[in-house]
């Protein structure tokens, strides 16, 4: 079953908005196939959302992504050089903390596909997003870019995020911050060390059966939205965690972990 015009538009904007802000995109995207009849979202609707919102990265981080390519390009005449530059440390940081990422990723795949129908679990999983980016209501790092030790923290902090409501835009932002790099700073390798796993996860959707079929035109609708979306709370959330209000996002996490936790023991949801 594939979706109307209507719940395509809104699963996109959800998808935009909960990609990127630390609330947790799996438990919002569920919730919302739930709400709209789907016992899961459409596989080939799930990979449009998340390519859309991959293009919303790729486009943000444009800037970025185009020196980070030209200075590994002049940096492979002397590795060791630039292994010493700011954007030599970047890259060798993403590559070390996308290592544990996939490790765990792997490890974790088929349990977490039964715990995200747990929503205790999710629930719980969510007070853990909110513990972490009330922690960055005391951090005031100085660094600008984190040793390869700090990097590869960052990366277990992504490879759990796996685990249905822990927020990886939120676990990820909240250890680099800890670890001492500076908001805007952990903003950006949050999000560079996302294209890899990102990346990797649509190319693992393309492989499993019924990925090619027919797409309607609903399904596009809903991935250019999430890729607009996207780019807004993009914008949004760099402001947000330049300003130092990170920590506010709990004040949506928590009743909404308490609630599904709550929930589940008083009522036996799903």
């Amino acid at each position: 079953m594939q979706p109307d015009v209507a719940s395509a538009a809104i699963l996109g904007a959800v998808q935009g908005l909960t990609e990127f802000l630390p609330v947790s995109s799996s438990g919002h995207i569920a919730l919302g196939a739930l709400l709209f009849g789907f016992e899961d979202a459409p596989l080939t609707l799930s990979i449009v959302l998340h390519a859309g919102t991959l293009l919303a990265t790729l486009a943000y981080f444009r800037g970025d992504l185009v020196q980070l390519t030209r200075d590994t390009l002049h940096g492979l005449r002397d590795p060791r050089a630039f292994a010493a530059t700011d954007s030599g440390r970047t890259v060798l940081g993403v590559v070390i903390a996308t290592l544990p990422t996939v490790a765990i990723a792997l490890t974790m795949r088929d349990a977490v596909e039964s715990w995200q129908r747990l929503p205790w679990v999710v629930g719980a999983c969510l007070l853990g997003s909110a513990l972490a980016v009330m922690l960055t209501a005391r951090g005031r790092g100085t660094a600008e870019t984190l040793t390869w030790s700090r990097a590869l923290a960052v990366g277990v902090a992504q490879g759990l995020a796996v685990l249905p409501g822990l927020s990886r835009s939120g676990s990820t932002i909240a250890v680099a911050m800890l670890l001492g790099l500076r908001g805007p700073a952990a903003f950006r390798f949050s999000f560079l060390l996302s294209l890899p796993a990102v990346t990797g996860a649509v190319i693992l959707e393309l492989g499993k059966p019924g990925a090619f079929d027919a797409v309607p035109g609903s399904v596009w609708l809903g991935g250019a939205i999430a890729a607009l979306v996207g780019w807004l709370a993009l914008s949004a959330l760099r402001k947000v965690v330049v300003l130092g209000r990170f920590w506010a996002f709990a004040v949506y996490l928590v009743p909404l972990g308490v609630g599904l936790i709550a929930g589940d023991l008083i009522f036996g949801w799903w």
